[in-house]
Protein backbone atom coordinates (compact mmCIF):
# COMPACT_ATOMS: atom_id res chain seq x y z
CA UNK A 1 0.00 0.00 0.00
CA UNK A 2 1.60 3.31 -1.00
CA UNK A 3 2.81 5.51 1.91
CA UNK A 4 0.33 8.62 1.10
CA UNK A 5 -2.65 6.07 1.17
CA UNK A 6 -1.38 4.41 4.68
CA UNK A 7 -1.73 8.19 5.98
CA UNK A 8 -4.92 8.93 4.65
CA UNK A 9 -6.66 5.60 6.51
CA UNK A 10 -4.56 6.75 9.63
CA UNK A 11 -7.43 9.93 9.67
CA UNK A 12 -10.81 7.93 9.56
CA UNK A 13 -10.98 7.72 13.07
CA UNK A 14 -9.40 10.52 14.41
CA UNK A 15 -11.54 12.15 11.50
CA UNK A 16 -14.57 10.12 12.77
CA UNK A 17 -14.30 11.10 16.27
CA UNK A 18 -14.14 14.86 15.18
CA UNK A 19 -17.12 15.02 13.11
CA UNK A 20 -19.14 13.44 16.00
CA UNK A 21 -17.38 15.88 18.40
CA UNK A 22 -18.23 18.84 15.56
CA UNK A 23 -21.74 17.33 15.52
CA UNK A 24 -21.90 17.97 19.63
CA UNK A 25 -20.74 21.65 19.28
CA UNK A 26 -23.14 22.14 16.02
CA UNK A 27 -25.90 20.81 18.26
CA UNK A 28 -25.17 22.82 22.12
CA UNK A 29 -24.98 25.97 19.39
CA UNK A 30 -28.47 25.70 17.66
CA UNK A 31 -29.85 24.34 21.20
CA UNK A 32 -28.80 28.02 22.75
CA UNK A 33 -30.50 29.29 19.94
CA UNK A 34 -33.59 28.07 20.06
CA UNK A 35 -33.56 28.56 23.95
CA UNK A 36 -32.76 31.94 23.17
CA UNK A 37 -36.22 32.35 21.10
CA UNK A 38 -37.90 30.71 23.77
CA UNK A 39 -36.86 33.21 26.28
CA UNK A 40 -37.32 36.35 24.22
CA UNK A 41 -41.22 35.09 23.83
CA UNK A 42 -41.50 34.65 28.04
CA UNK A 43 -39.91 38.26 28.08
CA UNK A 44 -42.29 39.35 25.46
CA UNK A 45 -45.60 38.05 27.74
CA UNK A 46 -44.17 39.26 31.29
CA UNK A 47 -43.65 42.96 29.17
CA UNK A 48 -47.11 42.46 27.74
CA UNK A 49 -49.07 41.12 30.80
CA UNK A 50 -47.73 41.36 34.33
CA UNK A 51 -47.69 45.47 34.34
CA UNK A 52 -50.47 47.78 34.61
CA UNK A 53 -53.92 47.35 36.53
CA UNK A 54 -54.88 43.89 37.16
CA UNK A 55 -57.61 42.23 35.74
CA UNK A 56 -60.13 39.54 36.52
CA UNK A 57 -59.07 36.02 35.93
CA UNK A 58 -60.48 33.52 33.16
CA UNK A 59 -64.28 32.49 33.71
CA UNK A 60 -64.72 28.71 35.50
CA UNK A 61 -65.93 28.28 31.97
CA UNK A 62 -63.10 28.34 30.20
CA UNK A 63 -61.00 26.30 32.63
CA UNK A 64 -60.93 23.40 30.73
CA UNK A 65 -59.55 25.03 27.66
CA UNK A 66 -57.45 27.15 29.41
CA UNK A 67 -53.47 27.58 27.91
CA UNK A 68 -50.35 28.97 29.83
CA UNK A 69 -49.08 30.38 26.45
CA UNK A 70 -52.31 32.54 26.06
CA UNK A 71 -52.61 33.72 29.87
CA UNK A 72 -49.72 33.01 31.70
CA UNK A 73 -48.00 36.40 33.69
CA UNK A 74 -51.49 38.44 33.28
CA UNK A 75 -51.74 40.52 36.19
CA UNK A 76 -54.96 39.86 37.87
CA UNK A 77 -57.15 40.62 41.21
CA UNK A 78 -59.62 37.74 42.75
CA UNK A 79 -61.70 37.89 46.28
CA UNK A 80 -62.50 35.03 48.46
CA UNK A 81 -61.95 33.40 51.34
CA UNK A 82 -58.91 31.25 52.12
CA UNK A 83 -59.77 27.20 52.73
CA UNK A 84 -56.66 27.89 55.83
CA UNK A 85 -57.20 24.20 56.64
CA UNK A 86 -55.56 22.90 52.90
CA UNK A 87 -52.13 24.82 53.23
CA UNK A 88 -49.82 22.91 51.19
CA UNK A 89 -46.13 23.87 52.06
CA UNK A 90 -44.04 23.10 49.23
CA UNK A 91 -40.59 22.80 49.16
CA UNK A 92 -38.29 25.16 47.23
CA UNK A 93 -35.37 27.85 47.36
CA UNK A 94 -35.28 31.40 47.62
CA UNK A 95 -32.18 33.33 46.33
CA UNK A 96 -29.94 34.18 49.55
CA UNK A 97 -27.62 37.53 50.14
CA UNK A 98 -24.89 35.90 48.77
CA UNK A 99 -25.08 33.86 45.47
CA UNK A 100 -24.61 30.65 45.56
CA UNK A 101 -26.22 30.10 48.86
CA UNK A 102 -30.12 30.24 48.58
CA UNK A 103 -32.59 30.21 51.68
CA UNK A 104 -34.20 27.01 51.99
CA UNK A 105 -37.82 26.68 52.85
CA UNK A 106 -41.66 26.62 51.47
CA UNK A 107 -43.74 28.48 49.04
CA UNK A 108 -47.83 28.53 50.65
CA UNK A 109 -50.09 27.29 48.39
CA UNK A 110 -53.62 28.17 49.85
CA UNK A 111 -56.67 27.15 48.08
CA UNK A 112 -58.84 30.48 47.77
CA UNK A 113 -62.38 30.01 47.41
CA UNK A 114 -64.52 32.47 45.55
CA UNK A 115 -68.06 33.54 45.49
CA UNK A 116 -69.24 31.43 43.37
CA UNK A 117 -67.76 28.49 45.00
CA UNK A 118 -65.20 27.55 42.63
CA UNK A 119 -61.56 27.45 43.87
CA UNK A 120 -58.35 29.04 42.90
CA UNK A 121 -54.50 28.14 44.12
CA UNK A 122 -52.49 30.92 45.20
CA UNK A 123 -49.38 30.63 46.29
CA UNK A 124 -48.48 33.34 48.87
CA UNK A 125 -44.93 33.30 49.34
CA UNK A 126 -42.37 32.37 50.84
CA UNK A 127 -41.53 31.14 54.53
CA UNK A 128 -37.96 29.87 55.43
CA UNK A 129 -37.59 26.35 57.01
CA UNK A 130 -38.29 26.86 60.58
CA UNK A 131 -42.10 28.25 59.75
CA UNK A 132 -43.14 25.50 58.15
CA UNK A 133 -45.72 25.23 60.75
CA UNK A 134 -48.49 27.67 60.81
CA UNK A 135 -48.52 27.46 64.85
CA UNK A 136 -45.26 29.47 64.34
CA UNK A 137 -46.91 32.39 62.85
CA UNK A 138 -50.69 32.92 64.02
CA UNK A 139 -50.91 35.71 62.09
CA UNK A 140 -50.21 34.57 58.88
CA UNK A 141 -53.83 32.74 58.02
CA UNK A 142 -56.39 35.55 57.51
CA UNK A 143 -59.96 34.86 58.24
CA UNK A 144 -63.16 36.04 56.36
CA UNK A 145 -62.91 37.40 52.68
CA UNK A 146 -59.59 38.37 51.12
CA UNK A 147 -58.60 40.66 47.97
CA UNK A 148 -55.24 38.80 46.20
CA UNK A 149 -53.30 40.72 43.55
CA UNK A 150 -50.72 39.19 41.83
CA UNK A 151 -49.78 37.10 38.59
CA UNK A 152 -51.32 33.91 36.84
CA UNK A 153 -48.71 30.94 36.24
CA UNK A 154 -48.90 27.79 35.16
CA UNK A 155 -48.37 24.63 37.52
CA UNK A 156 -44.81 23.96 38.32
CA UNK A 157 -43.37 21.47 35.63
CA UNK A 158 -42.14 17.91 37.13
CA UNK A 159 -38.59 16.38 36.11
CA UNK A 160 -37.20 13.50 36.88
CA UNK A 161 -35.06 14.67 39.75
CA UNK A 162 -38.47 16.08 41.67
CA UNK A 163 -38.93 13.68 44.30
CA UNK A 164 -42.35 12.26 45.27
CA UNK A 165 -44.97 14.47 47.03
CA UNK A 166 -46.47 12.44 50.40
CA UNK A 167 -49.80 14.07 50.79
CA UNK A 168 -50.73 11.82 53.90
CA UNK A 169 -47.31 13.94 55.60
CA UNK A 170 -48.64 17.50 54.01
CA UNK A 171 -44.69 17.21 52.13
CA UNK A 172 -44.40 18.49 48.45
CA UNK A 173 -42.25 19.49 45.99
CA UNK A 174 -44.06 21.08 42.87
CA UNK A 175 -46.79 23.99 42.91
CA UNK A 176 -49.26 21.86 41.12
CA UNK A 177 -52.71 22.65 41.94
CA UNK A 178 -54.80 20.10 40.66
CA UNK A 179 -52.34 17.33 42.74
CA UNK A 180 -52.80 19.53 46.02
CA UNK A 181 -56.38 19.67 45.41
CA UNK A 182 -57.29 15.69 44.79
CA UNK A 183 -55.41 14.98 47.74
CA UNK A 184 -58.26 17.55 49.43
CA UNK A 185 -61.16 16.18 47.59
CA UNK A 186 -61.55 19.67 46.22
CA UNK A 187 -63.83 20.22 43.15
CA UNK A 188 -63.79 22.67 40.73
CA UNK A 189 -60.52 23.76 41.09
CA UNK A 190 -58.54 26.43 38.48
CA UNK A 191 -56.12 24.70 36.51
CA UNK A 192 -53.52 27.72 37.19
CA UNK A 193 -52.45 29.29 40.02
CA UNK A 194 -52.41 33.10 41.30
CA UNK A 195 -48.36 34.09 42.47
CA UNK A 196 -49.54 36.46 45.02
CA UNK A 197 -47.93 39.76 45.16
CA UNK A 198 -45.35 41.92 47.33
CA UNK A 199 -48.04 42.79 49.54
CA UNK A 200 -46.77 42.35 53.32
CA UNK A 201 -48.87 40.07 54.92
CA UNK A 202 -49.75 40.10 58.87
CA UNK A 203 -46.78 39.18 60.37
CA UNK A 204 -44.54 39.71 57.84
CA UNK A 205 -45.31 36.09 56.67
CA UNK A 206 -45.06 34.66 53.90
CA UNK A 207 -43.23 36.77 51.53
CA UNK A 208 -44.83 37.49 48.48
CA UNK A 209 -43.94 38.92 45.17
CA UNK A 210 -42.05 35.54 44.52
CA UNK A 211 -42.54 35.35 40.39
CA UNK A 212 -38.81 36.95 38.38
CA UNK A 213 -40.00 39.61 36.42
CA UNK A 214 -36.43 40.15 34.97
CA UNK A 215 -35.14 37.19 33.19
CA UNK A 216 -31.32 36.50 31.53
CA UNK A 217 -30.93 35.97 28.53
CA UNK A 218 -27.35 35.25 27.52
CA UNK A 219 -28.20 32.20 25.29
CA UNK A 220 -26.53 34.52 22.34
CA UNK A 221 -23.47 34.54 23.76
CA UNK A 222 -23.39 30.64 24.77
CA UNK A 223 -24.64 29.90 21.22
CA UNK A 224 -21.65 31.72 20.08
CA UNK A 225 -19.40 29.97 22.38
CA UNK A 226 -20.12 26.73 21.30
CA UNK A 227 -19.96 27.61 17.30
CA UNK A 228 -16.80 29.19 17.85
CA UNK A 229 -15.12 26.17 19.96
CA UNK A 230 -16.76 24.35 16.55
CA UNK A 231 -14.72 26.44 14.16
CA UNK A 232 -11.46 25.73 16.67
CA UNK A 233 -12.11 22.31 15.77
CA UNK A 234 -12.32 22.20 12.42
CA UNK A 235 -8.82 23.79 12.47
CA UNK A 236 -6.90 21.88 14.96
CA UNK A 237 -8.27 19.06 13.26
CA UNK A 238 -6.93 20.37 9.12
CA UNK A 239 -3.59 21.59 11.03
CA UNK A 240 -3.72 17.81 12.05
CA UNK A 241 -4.24 16.21 9.09
CA UNK A 242 -2.57 18.00 6.99
CA UNK A 243 0.72 17.68 9.21
CA UNK A 244 -0.26 13.52 9.11
CA UNK A 245 -0.43 13.93 5.42
CA UNK A 246 3.00 16.02 4.84
CA UNK A 247 5.25 14.02 6.99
Amino acid sequence: MPASSRKIRSLIVPGLAALVALAILIGLGTWQLQRKAWKEGLIGQIEARAYGQPGAIVPEADWASWRADQDEFRKVRVTGTFLNAFEAPVYGLLPGERQGAPIQGYYLITPLKLANGAIVMVNRGFVPMDLRDPARRPESQPQGEVTITGLVRAPEARNPFTPNDDPAKNQWFARDPQAIAAAHKLERVAPFLIDADATPNPGGWPKGGQTPLTLPNNHLQYAATWFGIALTLIGVFTAFAWRRVKE
